[in-house]
């Protein structure tokens, strides 16, 4: 028994291994080091422009501790446990399914149900038995009762084959939920990715904030540790007041009395209606797959760009779903700049994060669909004095008004990095649009690309040339792992 789980395990270990060459599509000879900035002349190796990863993220004290007075005080029943429930549905969360799929879905059902209703009564008749419902024995199946059995059925099987959406009403009970369950981790995946923007454009210093789904208020938090000096004005628009209350609320320390730790924040149900007002910086968290259809969302996508003034960060979980999610919004904003010829300037976009290029996500377009996301480590809120650490999956887009920066060509690293003995893989986007599996050496490559590589995780970027397509290259690579 043992002999065969030992082959067993080496059979699988060579089939992964032949799926990695199968993805190696990047000769070594052809990746080369992009140092025209010389940062390698005043940065270690360690420390290279491309990491954009943090350490592990912490709340800010004023914030946990608001948080803990406001979670200790409440008397709601099961918290704990309804936490944790309100925190894996959230994670599990779809899209509203539109109703022409729900159509479309239906009349398959309906055909589906025909067929076998009639199969059935033809099976009936040939056995000579009497053609009657089973259910009412006394009727005969005539016309009017088989469209009856018909419809009973295909709302059955609907309501087992479509997703039930259906929206999440924050009370100030379930806005207390809320916080214990994704106070942390939102915080966390905000916080990663504001630190792009403060990485690479260091020049960066917003004064205006519009929050989109504001919820607990951990952009303004997050936003305030990054560029506190020099903001003026946040805008939290949320359209639950209790949860705009509970966000009041941790500003002044979980007391009504007290002054807000953070000046000149302002809570709003409903979007600025004037299309003259900007703001600096625009974010969106967890938010738009909370509205009800995709027009929703491409209307407020377009709204959202239409006030963004520099950047527009825009994330979700870290699942297939919220990765579409995202990848509907950056594609709605760069169809818009490619429609509107008359008003390009107005609509000039580039995307900053993650994706090196403008073209299709390539992790959407193989056979297997699997989403583009993230991790970040953070120390979760606890009620007690024991306090453990965790990692928040997430997906992120970040896009720009003006033109990209002279990095923007650096692929980004998808996978974590495999760090094996003189040699590196790393799953990388590249600018071409394409998905690629290289590997590194300090022979090959050279040692100032391979220190930077083996320096580099998830997430970061490839200070590297731009890599061609596949067409141009050979699809051998050495040593896969």
């Amino acid at each position: 028994m043992a002999t065969l789980c030992r082959r067993a395990s080496r059979v699988c270990t060579f089939g992964r291994k032949l799926a990695l060459r199968n993805q190696a599509t990047v000769t070594t000879h052809e990746i080369q080091l992009d140092n025209t900035s010389q940062f390698l002349d005043t940065t270690p190796y360690r420390k290279h422009p491309g990491i954009t990863s943090m350490n592990m993220v912490c709340l800010p004290p004023p914030l946990e501790d608001a948080a803990k007075i406001l979670l200790n005080k409440c008397s709601i029943k099961h918290f704990e446990e309804r936490s944790r429930f309100l925190c894996n549905f959230l994670w599990s969360r779809k899209r509203p399914v539109e109703d022409w799929v729900i159509q479309q879905k239906a009349q398959e059902l309906e055909r589906k149900a025909k067929q076998r209703l009639q199969n059935h009564a033809k099976s009936t008749d040939l056995s000579g038995k009497e053609n009657v419902d089973k259910d009412q024995p006394n009727l005969p199946l005539d016309e009017l009762h088989f469209e009856e059995k018909i419809h009973r059925k295909v709302l059955t099987d609907l309501k087992k084959a479509v997703y039930h959406w259906k929206p999440v009403r924050y009370n100030e009970e379930l806005s207390l939920i809320y916080a214990a369950a994704r106070l942390d981790g939102g915080y966390a995946a905000v916080s990663r990715a504001l630190h792009e923007i403060k990485k690479r454009v260091p020049d960066f210093a917003p004064q205006t904030l519009l929050d989109f789904g504001s919820g607990t208020g951990t952009v303004t938090w997050a936003v305030h540790s990054k560029w506190g000096s020099t903001m003026k004005e946040y805008v939290c628009v949320d359209s639950s007041a209790a949860m705009n209350n509970l966000s009041d609320l941790l500003l002044r320390g979980g007391c009504e009395s007290q002054e807000p730790h953070i000046k000149g924040v302002y809570f709003r149900q409903f979007l600025p209606v004037s299309p003259k007002v900007q703001f600096d910086l625009v974010v969106s968290a967890f938010s738009l797959i909370e509205l009800p259809s995709a027009s929703d969302r491409i209307t407020t996508i377009q709204t959202l760009w239409r006030k963004t003034q520099s950047f527009l960060v825009l994330i979700e979980n870290g699942t297939k779903e919220g990765h579409q999610v995202l990848m509907e919004a950056r594609n709605t904003i760069l169809k818009l700049q490619e429609e509107d010829e008359l008003t390009k300037e107005h609509w000039d976009v580039s995307v900053f994060a993650p994706c090196p290029h403008a073209l299709s996500c390539p992790k959407l377009v193989g056979k297997v669909v699997l989403p583009c996301n993230f991790a970040q480590s953070y120390r979760r809120l606890s009620l007690n004095s024991n306090s453990e650490n965790k990692l928040e999956k997430f997906s992120f887009v970040i896009l720009q008004r003006g033109p990209a920066d002279n990095t923007s060509h650096w692929p980004r690293i998808v996978q974590p990095v495999l760090r094996r003995a003189r040699h590196v893989h790393c799953h990388l986007c590249c600018s071409n649009g394409e998905k690629q599996h290289v590997v590194i050496t300090a022979k090959k490559h050279g040692r100032d690309l391979y220190r930077c590589a083996r320096s580099s995780d998830l997430g970061d970027r490839l200070p590297m040339a731009a890599v061609k397509s596949n067409s141009d290259i050979d699809v051998s690579a050495p040593g896969i792992p």
